[in-house]
């Protein structure tokens, strides 16, 4: 299983109607000189005024912990007055895009990288980077990443809260076929002949691979996913090739269930829950949820760092160019996404804060001897190196014909290379849309 919390994709379509010649930049950029990508200033004067903040579904379960983060703003710049906003999670990338192109956008807004995309094209929010320069020292670097975008010079938010998948492996499985689940498989190749032992020693009985491949593993085998400047997919590469080849022999060979590659296949979550499957991976708190649906499993599961790079799962918040208050805003965005207020949040649910000075935090980087804190400290130390792999532009539609392309090239009804290009130019053909 690869998480993809918080992220739900933003319509193209409706982002394009919604933003086309809204004219919300800057108004001091209308000269083409400060608002252009990557051409803010610091921003300072007095933090006071009114100042707004837009939160995604918070409501009522975190209101007394963000009610009190704002209390202090306000304690600590008394002329400042906050107004706390609050969506709710269904349909709030339609609401943020009809925001914007009714020039109503709060002034710090809660924004996951692929919904922040669509504002960055519009030039509706303001490159932090320039107007906050200490904000590289101060939180991880794949933050920040995740807010910079192909053909936009800037990083357009603060890392707010942070999540990145670890392995999960079911002990008692590799134990029984003769595995060492203290050193479980840490690539793909060992992976491989693992699961070979599996169904030998299982007599096809139990799997240890039960996924395919998509566009995360083709970053982690290498593979350039897309041009410098975002627009159009570069993965159909020899490299791209060799791995599909890999999992294609597996497959045939009948290492994977036979219908991994269906619409209609259970998942591989389902089949590790059900002790069918040794492996997957999931977020930090996974094992809870297996606890929920396997009680006896949960107990004999261990964890072990993601396979390759660490896949990073980002909310932030950005502030928008148009802001009429932007020392308060940035003052704002800055202090929710503080230490101190993000291993306050990270203490009340399941999330990881994205600043540098968080990495020495005992309750996040000692475990308390139970798997399930040993997959959180796993979890936490593999920030350091975490990225987003998977780029914002490959939104549902997009990433629907690509695992279409896999999945004929690893049932062998398509040669590899071919199979990646069509993905390619199928997938280019969406971008443009």
């Amino acid at each position: 299983m690869r998480s993809r919390l918080w992220i739900r994709p933003v319509l193209a379509a409706v982002a394009a109607a919604a933003l086309a010649g809204c004219g919300l930049g800057d108004p001091a950029a209308s000269d083409g000189t400060d608002g252009a990508d990557g051409a803010g200033k610091p921003v300072d004067g007095e933090v006071k005024g009114k100042v707004s903040i837009q939160t995604w579904a918070l409501k009522p379960k975190f209101t007394t912990y963000m009610q009190g983060v704002i209390d202090a703003f306000e304690k600590k710049h008394p002329g400042a007055e906050v107004q706390w906003l609050d969506q709710p999670g269904e349909g709030y990338s339609e609401k943020v895009l009809s925001q914007a192109a009714g020039g109503t956008l709060p002034d710090v807004v809660n924004l996951p990288p692929d919904f922040a995309l669509p504002l960055v094209k519009q030039n509706m929010l303001l490159d932090i980077a320039g107007a906050d320069p200490k904000a590289a020292q101060e939180y991880v670097e794949g933050g920040l990443e995740a807010y910079r975008f192909g053909g936009h010079r800037g990083t357009y938010g603060y890392p707010w809260y942070l999540n990145t998948d670890v392995n999960y492996w079911n002990s008692e499985l590799l134990r029984k076929y003769g595995l060492d689940p203290k050193k479980p498989p840490a690539t793909l190749d060992e992976l491989i002949s693992a699961g070979r032992t599996v169904k030998a020693k299982s007599n096809g009985a139990n799997y240890l691979m039960s996924r395919k491949p998509g566009l995360m593993d083709f970053a982690n085998a290498g593979v350039k996913l897309m041009s410098e400047d975002g627009t159009r997919f570069t993965f159909n590469t020899p490299e791209a090739a060799a791995l599909l080849d890999k999992y294609r022999d597996a497959f045939k060979e009948g290492l994977l269930p036979k219908d991994v590659l269906t619409e209609t296949y259970a998942g591989n979550a389902k089949l590790f829950n059900a002790s069918t499957a040794a492996w997957t991976t999931g977020g930090a708190n996974h094992i809870g949820s297996i606890a929920t649906d396997n009680p006896t499993l949960a107990p004999v599961v261990v964890s072990s760092p993601a396979m390759g790079t660490p896949p990073l799962y980002v909310q932030g918040l950005s502030v928008a160019r148009a802001t009429k208050n932007s020392a308060a805003a940035v003052a704002l965005a800055r202090w929710v996404t503080n230490a101190p207020n993000q291993a306050a949040f990270a203490h009340l649910t399941s999330i990881f804060p994205s600043t540098k000075a968080s990495a020495d935090d005992p309750f996040f980087s000692k475990s308390d001897g139970t798997n399930a804190g040993d997959a959180k400290v796993t979890a936490f130390k593999s920030l350091a190196t975490a990225k987003m792999l998977q780029p914002v532009q490959a939104n549902d539609a997009i990433n629907t014909v690509i695992n279409q392309q896999i999945a004929l090239a690893i049932s062998g009804q398509a040669d590899s290379r071919k199979a990646l290009d069509t993905a390619v130019s199928r997938a280019d053909a969406l971008l443009k849309d």
